[in-house]
């Protein structure tokens, strides 16, 4: 294809420009002949040279409109004849499969009903190239067609050879000593092509823009790590043919690592007091030299300074390396920087959102003085919402040398999300979920889900609500209408039934600081099957001569009474504990609590931390109506540390006390149930007091009473499986669990009266039962501890987590359980 044709007539060396009389135009039909023949405008004396001819000419085809023009002079009269460019009736793409019409559309400039310019659609076959590139598909092959059809006009087609997917078939790092090419493949975005995972995999394309991007990953990684010299000397892509793919070549060179010696503070503004400003310092003597850290310490520091009313405040680092002790010293020097003022904040690419959800994640307004601190942190909350999937803020200057104008251009994307969910743990056995949930409803920022669930042994439905801005403040409001369903297992022998409300309040106290406040109001309800209360009416006086089994479920030898065969029967299909007894005899029970959670999170990855703690503060207070009153307590911590190179360590302190008030007593379901979810290798419920009252008679343990005390420790070592791909995302883990639940403070005597309990099987009636004693329960501390194995995998059907733990400390009452698994996917 070629460009429109210029044809002039040979220059003649008049003495004079030659006088045009008049223009002609011929073989124009869409464009009107006033509108070229303004492209040659003869002079005062009608004379036109041959330059403003051959001007005009060129002039008239950049238009695009044509795709020849030949100018001649004859007697005066100068004849324009034109041969109009076609106009486009379509445009179609045949053979793309892996990128849509629409997504091509947009890529090219060549338009449906414009002009069909030569020029324009080479340039449209490269931009179609190009899209094909950053998909992977480097073997494509796009040929355009133009057919011809009447009245001037054509269809364009391109004709496309899609090629196989080109990906990263290898990802090489050279000079990294301090961390294996495993753990910098996790760093990075770009990842090696996996032919199993393939339909899930986005970064193993080869895109030279991300290559790019990883370069800077890998050099902050280095930085926040101490590797202050660290320098990503090149990343070089060669094309395998015999492994059609590419192959990725980082090459680094690490330096040493450093720590922070000193660190200062100082000010060169007047009345700004520099130990106003120490507190916000997040690195410390003796840490290792953290970029990131340097860069969280300028911008704390720069917003303090404005709210003491220092605004054009400016926070500078500066580093002094040692390189024989291998530390870098740090002084944060104040400055008055430069008064600029924002005069506008322009809102760019929003079409669903509104404004103001935008404009409230700034801390700063039109009229404020200009901070960049403040505008990177607006930028990362930006980027935090999940709204956008582009986020970027420019400046430009004002209409004064003092005044900036920010620019926030935006990209918004799909908030909503339809999900069908399953799962299965050993626990909950099958379990299945369907929810509609919205991030971003309305466009207003707010958050909504709709959930049904219905398993093997779990049923529920879920409504959720979230104002994250509630009454324009920073405060998240929400609340939750909820209704559960807990069918008897293996595990536990009642059925619970609970439904009720829950409201909100959560506050960023600071970016690693958060509290929440919270108000509940459910109702709970146990039901038991019959046959778990067909020892009812056993005789009180049979009973009692009985003598009480010890906390190991023996009984000192004994001749069975008369009867005995048939209370033996009766305990054959199993008999629910007293406690679960008298809490059916109570009927449902209205719950109604205020509590609070103080969170810490410093956690370098909330997904997949390395590095970090994370500490929870619970307390819920019962009693505010409702028919219980007891205070609950819990805490939680978390410590993660890389203790040798891949290898990540975690620490997991937790403890518990809940305990009744007002002259209150705990009822069964109050107390804490502990199980794996505080020792692995026990079953749910499996650990802590117990009813031992049947075991004489069935050999069978019974119902898990719960404690009020409990504490827990666990060591876990993770590391992940070298000889697998990055993408597999398997882990191996070991760890080390220690714990114990102890003190069940409910009712171990019962009145023989009642349609539920009367003539219970517990030797112990109450008050006027001759030789009556207390229900057989071991109510001491027992450490409970176990160790194990498990494999952690980020599965393409959702995270799934296997565990074989062993117990190494138990009671002769506990129920083991060895392993575990659990998991479920969205879809």
């Amino acid at each position: 294809m070629s460009g429109g044709v210029v044809s002039l007539t040979p220059r003649i060396a008049y003495a004079q420009a030659p006088t045009v009389s008049s223009i002609i135009v011929q073989g124009n039909q869409r464009v009107e002949s006033d509108t070229i023949r303004s492209y040659f405008r003869p002079g005062p004396n009608g004379q036109l040279d041959a330059f403003q001819i051959d001007e005009g000419v060129k002039a008239l085809i950049s238009t695009g409109l044509f795709q020849e023009v030949r100018p001649t002079i004859q007697g005066g009269r100068l004849t324009i004849t034109v041969v109009e460019n076609p106009v486009i009736n379509r445009i179609a793409f045949e053979g793309n499969k892996k990128v849509k019409d629409d997504q091509l559309k947009a890529e090219i400039q060549s338009k449906e009903r414009g002009t069909l310019s030569r020029p324009v659609v080479q340039a449209d076959t490269a931009r179609i190239v190009e899209v094909y590139r950053r998909s992977g598909r480097f073997d494509v092959r796009v040929e355009p067609k133009i057919i011809e059809l009447p009245n001037n006009r054509v269809d364009l087609v391109f004709e496309i050879t899609e090629g196989v997917k080109t990906g990263v078939r290898v990802i090489e790092f050279v000079g990294n000593r301090a961390y294996s090419s495993y753990r910098l493949k996790d760093v990075i975005k770009t990842s090696e092509t996996n032919p199993l995972l393939a339909f899930l995999q986005t970064g193993d394309i080869y895109d030279p823009d991300r290559i790019e991007a990883d370069r800077e990953l890998l050099r902050r990684f280095y930085l926040k790590h101490g590797f202050i010299d660290v320098r990503i000397v090149s990343a070089l892509a060669e094309y395998d043919p015999n492994r059609r793919g590419f192959v990725i070549t980082f090459t680094i060179e690490e330096g040493e690592q450093y720590r922070v010696g000193a660190v200062d503070v100082q000010s060169t503004v007047r009345s700004l007091d520099p130990a106003l400003l120490r507190v916000k310092l997040r690195v410390y003597p003796g840490d290792v030299y953290n970029a990131e850290a340097v860069e969280k310490t300028v911008e704390d520091m720069t917003i303090e300074a404005s709210r003491q009313g220092f605004a054009f405040a400016t926070v500078r680092p500066s580093a002094t390396r040692d390189a024989q002790t291998r530390t870098v010293n740090l002084l944060f020097t104040v400055t008055e920087g430069q008064r600029v003022y924002i005069e506008r904040i322009n809102i760019r690419g929003n079409i669903r959102t509104r404004d103001y959800v935008i404009r409230r994640e700034f801390d700063i307004a039109e009229g404020d003085a200009y901070n960049r601190a403040l505008v990177n942190r607006a930028e990362r909350r930006l980027k935090n919402l999940g709204y956008f999937k582009n986020v970027k803020i420019s400046t430009e200057p004002g209409s004064a040398p003092d005044r900036v104008v920010l620019n926030v251009d935006i990209e918004e994307q799909s908030t909503g999300e339809f999900s069908v969910s399953g799962g299965y743990s050993t626990a909950d056995g099958f379990m299945g979920e369907v929810s509609v949930a919205e991030r971003n409803l309305l466009g207003r920022g707010l958050y909504g889900k709709i959930a049904v669930q219905y398993g093997q042994y779990t049923k529920g439905a879920q409504l959720s609500f979230v104002d994250p801005y509630f009454l324009g403040y920073r405060v998240a409001a929400g609340f939750d209408v909820f209704y559960r369903q807990q069918l008897p297992t293996s595990y536990v022998s009642y059925e619970t039934d609970t439904v009720g409300f829950s409201t909100r309040l959560g506050f960023t106290l600071r970016e690693d600081l958060a509290l929440q406040l919270r108000y509940s109001l459910y109702q709970q309800k146990i039901v038991l099957a019959p046959n778990l209360t067909n020892c009812n009416n056993i005789n009180p006086d049979f009973v009692n001569t009985f003598p009480t089994p010890d906390k190991f479920g023996t009984t000192p030898a004994l001749t069975p009474p008369p009867g005995f065969a048939g209370l033996a029967n009766c305990y054959a299909d199993g008999e629910a504990s007293l406690a679960v007894k008298s809490a059916v005899a109570n009927g449902p029970v209205l719950t109604s609590l205020v509590g609070y959670t103080l969170t810490h999170n410093a956690l370098d990855n909330n997904k997949n931390p390395t590095a970090g703690l994370l500490a929870e503060f619970r307390q819920d207070f019962a009693g505010v109506g409702g028919d219980v009153k007891f205070v609950r307590t819990t805490a939680d911590l978390y410590n993660y540390r890389e203790v040798f190179p891949d290898i990540v360590g975690l620490l997991h302190l937790q403890g518990g006390q809940v305990a009744g008030w007002g002259g209150s007593g705990l009822r069964m379901l109050d107390n804490f149930q502990m199980g794996p979810n505080l020792v692995r290798g026990f079953a749910p419920a499996g650990i802590g007091p117990r009813d031992l009252t049947q075991l004489p008679f069935t050999g069978i343990f019974g119902d898990a009473l719960g404690g009020t005390y409990y504490w827990g420790a666990s060591f876990e070592l993770q590391t992940p499986l070298y000889f697998l791909p990055k993408d597999a995302g398997m882990k191996i883990a070991a760890y080390a669990d220690a714990g114990s639940l102890w003190n069940f403070t409910g009712p171990t005597t019962f009145p023989a009266t009642g349609e539920i309990i009367s003539g219970s099987i517990c030797p112990t009636f109450g008050p006027g039962i001759p030789n009556a004693v207390p229900c057989p329960i071991d109510n001491a501390m027992h450490v409970r501890s176990s160790v194990g194995v498990g494999l952690i995998w980020e599965s393409p059907f959702g995270p799934l987590r296997f565990d074989y733990a062993f117990p190494l400390t138990k009671e002769p009452y506990d129920r083991i359980q060895q392993f575990r698994f659990g998991g479920g996917t969205k879809f």
